[in-house]
């Protein structure tokens, strides 16, 4: 047996992040959560921050706790959510806190930015599915409001890639995430210059863009120093999390699909190409960077988003509720009292999400859930009903039926959700990974430094490594029965040419 080699992963998500050691023997890869960190959006007057600071200092924490523990690492890697970015500006100082996508500065600027650029060269030029959080409308919302950072800026950086810079001193964009941008074409395989002009935003403050799997070079000395760390590698995995979670699911052949279950729900399945068709605009579909010069085509849904507002609007009433309770009181709730378009605008802010699901109940001619459990398996269900209007969709574009379902990341843990999604779409669903966003971030760290051959090869590795749990469709008819109230209540079409 090969000797075991350390890897470290920065995990870090919209609630927590973490750093996760990893440890590959050559034939198994297993997991050790070392630090874990609250995350969250830090409110200042009118406006939603990230306080990357503060986890900059906790990331650093979890580098001073491997040397203490005299861990020898073999890599460092960093991924984060999308479309959230940094600028510097001269002497590579932060320019203010980096903004969290759901802050309201972007409301109506994808009509602005259509004034400017219609919408379908918009999709040309990005293939990237039209979202007021892209960072597209953020920095268009910093032209309209003439902000002094954007004037000042040196150099745009994604948030891993803002870290990245801090533990190395290179400023690069990993593809993956650049691609979530909604201004990197695929087609020629770089930034959009087209878009850049025609929004009025300065193309020069943008990096170079590297591919997954490449060494960024080691810590800087004062790093080194700071956590007793030797000058240890920095490789860039998918920096965007779901492009490392998509990387750890354990598929075989081609005709599987993925939804990355968590605050949101990425649904979609990997091609060599983007699909850039007025098809996939109709849609509203993007093509995100993966590994090995992939692409995700995928649709981003709501996800479970909608119960973790729930319960801190519970808790924030007196009943706090652990998540495997929350699950049990929907398991006993009766089934499809109401039905919900899980992506509909009124969920997308933080808030009071049982009243908003009510209303919207109500607005759409339904008795609403009228208790706890009911509210929660609506949301479920209606999730369960979307990734199959999702799934659709997926399979028209592609022009073949997918034979498996892989549900990777928090939301494998739902099993509730997990046999929703088999009996919605009909076919098997394989839950798991849970962790997969940490292992796929470890996984390419190995591909880097040459100790796993392909990505191929790492979706072994993690089939063998972790357990995985398979649910068989129950009750098609019936769920059949509620696609068709969803799609009338919803408004969503059963088809794809009359979209």
């Amino acid at each position: 047996m090969a000797a075991t080699q350390q890897f470290l992963a920065f995990d870090l998500g919209a609630e927590s992040g973490r750093g996760v050691l990893g440890h590959f023997d050559g034939e198994r890869l297993k997991l050790e959560e070392l630090h874990r960190f609250p995350n969250g959006g830090v409110r200042v007057l009118d406006s939603l921050h990230w306080d990357v600071l503060r986890l900059w200092s906790e990331m650093k924490h979890a580098l001073s706790m491997c040397a203490q523990k005299r861990i020898d690492l073999k890599g460092i890697g960093i991924d984060t959510w999308g479309v959230d970015f940094a600028l510097l500006g001269k002497d590579d100082a932060l320019l203010g806190y980096p903004y969290h996508y759901r802050d309201q500065r972007t409301e109506g600027m994808l009509e602005e930015a259509f004034r400017r650029l219609p919408h379908k060269e918009i999709f040309e030029q990005s293939g990237a599915q039209f979202l007021q959080i892209n960072t597209l409308y953020q920095l268009l919302s910093m032209v309209v409001h003439r902000s002094p950072l954007l004037e000042v800026a040196e150099t745009f950086l994604m948030v891993p890639d803002l870290f990245n810079f801090w533990l190395t001193g290179r400023k690069v964009c990993e593809f993956t995430n650049a691609t979530t941008t909604q201004f990197y074409n695929p087609r020629q395989s770089g930034w959009s210059r087209e878009i850049f002009n025609a929004l009025g935003l300065p193309f020069d403050i943008l990096p170079e863009i590297v591919q997954p799997g490449t060494q960024l070079g080691t810590l800087l000395p004062s790093v080194a120093e700071e956590t007793a760390l030797p000058e240890i590698p920095v490789i860039a995995p998918a920096c965007h999390d779901t492009g490392s979670a998509v990387a750890a699911v354990p598929a075989k052949g081609e005709n599987w699909a993925y939804i990355s279950s968590g605050t949101w729900s990425l649904m979609g399945i990997e091609t060599a190409e983007p699909i850039i068709t007025d098809q996939a605009l109709t849609l509203n579909f993007t093509n995100e960077g993966g590994v090995n010069n992939t692409f995700r085509f995928l649709k981003n849904i709501m996800g479970l988003w909608l119960v973790q507002e729930c319960r801190r609007t519970w808790a924030r009433a007196g009943d706090e509720m652990p998540y495997n309770q929350i699950t049990q009181i929907a398991m006993r709730a009766k089934p499809f009292t109401a039905l919900i378009d899980p992506d509909d605008d009124t969920f997308l802010p933080a808030g009071d999400m049982p009243s908003r699901i009510v209303e919207y109940c109500k607005r759409t001619g339904q008795s609403p859930p009228s208790d706890k459990g009911e509210i929660v398996r609506c949301a479920l269900e209606s999730l369960a009903l979307k990734y199959r209007w999702v799934l659709e969709k997926l399979e028209a574009v592609r022009g073949n039926s997918m034979t498996i379902v892989h549900i990777v990341g928090g939301g494998a843990q739902n099993g509730l959700l997990c046999q929703f999604t088999a009996d919605a779409t009909g076919i098997p669903v394989i839950a798991g990974p849970i962790e997969a966003t940490a292992i796929g971030n470890i996984a390419v760290q190995a591909i880097g430094c040459g100790l796993i051959g392909s990505i191929s090869e790492a979706r072994e590795i993690v089939g063998r490594s972790f357990d995985l749990i398979t649910y068989e469709p129950q009750n098609t008819a019936r769920w059949t029965e509620a696609y068709e109230r969803f799609l009338a209540i919803t408004g969503l079409s059963s088809s794809v040419s009359s979209m």
